[in-house]
């Protein structure tokens, strides 16, 4: 299998722990492989709280995500977006695109197109329209980096697996993650505010098992313990070949 020249990937995701959740055990395999790894969020988590304000808790949730994201040799970066006002904007845009600018990634993670979340939508959007045009010379005042071209997008899976009418998502790929569970379920339980804030909030106590059943129901479907999946993007300009299932996984018509 030929793999980009360039070997970066990034996960442009909403909020802290979105990652952790939905895709840094193929992440982990990427690493293992010699990929360089960044893990981006659009808002800081500043309303995942229900006792802190929101400068507080944003520096808590930045650490903790900064702290997961070294776990795998991972940079974590945030745009500064706020919770609950992500959009699809001029100002938005611009520093995604010189976020994609900086990193040059040959591999992108997004959240669903259709989520059960307003910010998981409106990222997802600023990750497909970055991941088009970020290698385009006008888009950003900082340099090019050699090897800058459109990625490879997968968006990571709607939690549940299902779209916001309940409707079930069809994967395109499983990435086998049963090694990776560990550190992953480690990298999550890095993000303890949030554990905190989902018992306040949603009266759940059960933040780590919560993605290991998630893990476990999408290994069942590719005949493993523990797998991550995404449905690729493959629109104009993309790249077609499904790269992640010829270095790890299974193609999405694989059911068991």
């Amino acid at each position: 299998m030929n793999e980009p020249e360039r070997r970066v990937a990034l996960a442009f995701l909403a909020h802290p722990d979105d990652a952790e959740f939905l895709c840094t055990g193929t992440m982990m395999r990427l690493a293992e492989r010699g990929w360089q790894l960044h893990i981006a969020t659009a808002a800081p988590g500043d309303c995942g709280t229900a006792t802190q304000n929101r400068w507080d808790i944003s520096s808590i949730r930045t650490r903790e995500a900064t702290k997961a994201a070294a776990l795998i040799g991972a940079t974590y970066h945030c745009i500064d977006e706020k919770d609950g006002f992500v959009v699809y904007d001029k100002a938005a845009l611009r520093k995604t695109y010189d976020l994609f600018r900086r990193i040059a990634p040959s591999l992108v993670f997004a959240h669903a197109a259709k989520d059960y979340m307003m910010d998981h939508e409106q990222a997802s959007l600023l990750a497909r329209a970055a991941s088009f045009l970020y290698a385009g010379p006008n888009v950003s005042e900082l340099p090019v980096l050699e090897g800058s071209a459109t990625p490879y997008l997968y968006y990571c899976d709607p939690v549940e697996g299902i779209d916001p009418l309940g409707n079930p998502v069809q994967p395109t790929t499983y990435v086998d993650v049963t090694f990776q569970m560990e550190k992953k379920t480690e990298m999550l339980a890095c993000h303890a505010s949030q554990r905190d804030w989902l018992m306040a909030h949603h009266g759940m106590d059960e933040y780590t098992e919560t993605m290991k059943r998630h893990m476990s129901m999408r290994g069942r479907q590719a005949g493993v313990a523990a797998a991550e999946a995404f449905v690729q993007h493959r629109g104009h300009a993309y790249p077609k070949n499904d790269l992640l299932a010829a270095l790890f996984g299974s193609d999405g018509s694989i059911l068991v």
